[in-house]
């Protein structure tokens, strides 16, 4: 991981698929729900989201509902919380020229967003067009982060890209107490394909995959482009993220259909489950290990980051 390691239980909750050295303090008491891990042990942590068929979530599952399995071999579960956890988040809105219609309402739905953050959650605010600009970063105070909303105004191209690589490197700056456990997630928001990044979406991707962070992405679709059929770069890029990351992606015929999203997301980042396990592979090789997560509910799936890269060393 990229932050100091945290206590058992830290390591166990810290969100998306990562590794974590696990260690307590001598003579210190195991919290409930909490198994009595070894000093210095690799602990695997995800976020698992379940729905039912209609995509409700499904929010009372225990521990034996749920079965891990990592390259196709059974896990045990060492760590399982439904408590809800602080998040912190970058919030993306694209500014770009195309934009300019759907700003205001955008920018509306961005701030109901925000207004439903809990007492411990973080948020800073990105916009995006031929530049990326940090407009607020990691706070609580809605009203700065109302504020910064209402700055943004559409101009320029696209730098999707850029906007999604600095947000997860910022991520990783996020403030933390010394003490503190916090998911970590991405809500994107874009109506096109990018056209002035730096950074390619294979950068992009493969720092997602390393980090810690779900993304949830929000395709907009201007009419012209869903006139067209067949192969659209931009929805490929937004659903491909998501998927990798164990968030979700949402691509939206009317700007109208903004504030639900953003409330599904914020309903689905409150009704997560916190599952930890000590991978029974020993090798430290560095190498991608593919994640699966079934629950024992029928019509129920469960939905988290699809692997992670091993320790090495």
């Amino acid at each position: 991981m990229t932050r100091p390691a945290f206590a058992a239980l830290a390591a166990a909750a810290v969100g998306a698929a990562g590794w974590a050295t696990a260690t307590l303090p001598a003579g210190a008491q195991q919290p409930p729900q909490t198994p009595a891990f070894r000093a210095g042990v690799d602990v695997v942590s995800l976020n698992v989201t379940v729905t039912d068929l209609e995509m409700r979530f499904v929010t009372d599952l225990v521990t034996e509902d749920f079965s891990v399995y990592e390259d196709g071999v059974r896990q045990e579960i060492n760590f399982f919380t439904r408590t809800q956890l602080p998040i912190a988040l970058a919030l993306l809105i694209d500014t770009s020229a195309s934009m300019d219609e759907e700003m205001a309402t955008a920018q509306e739905a961005a701030i109901g967003f925000s207004q439903r953050l809990g007492p411990d959650d973080l948020a800073e605010i990105i916009d995006f067009d031929s530049r990326v600009d940090v407009l607020q970063g990691f706070t609580n105070d809605v009203d700065r982060l109302e504020s910064a909303i209402r700055r943004t105004s559409a101009g320029g191209s696209t730098s999707l890209y850029n906007a999604l690589y600095i947000s997860l490197k910022d991520l990783t700056r996020a403030p933390l107490r010394e003490a503190d456990v916090r998911r970590e997630a991405i809500i994107v928001l874009s109506d096109g394909e990018d056209t002035s990044s730096l950074v390619s979406f294979e950068e992009v991707l493969e720092l997602a995959k390393r980090s810690e962070t779900a993304i949830y992405s929000i395709g907009l679709q201007a009419e012209d482009r869903r006139s067209r059929t067949g192969f659209r770069e931009a929805d490929f890029v937004l659903r491909q993220l998501a998927q990798e990351t164990g968030g979700r992606a949402f691509f939206p015929h009317d700007v109208s259909e903004l504030p639900g999203i953003y409330r599904q997301i914020s309903d689905e980042l409150s009704s997560q489950y916190s599952v930890g396990y000590i991978s029974a592979n020993p090798l430290r090789n560095g190498q991608w290990r593919r994640v699966v997560v079934q629950v024992d509910r029928e019509g129920a799936t469960a939905r988290t980051k699809r692997g992670y890269y091993g320790p090495r060393g």
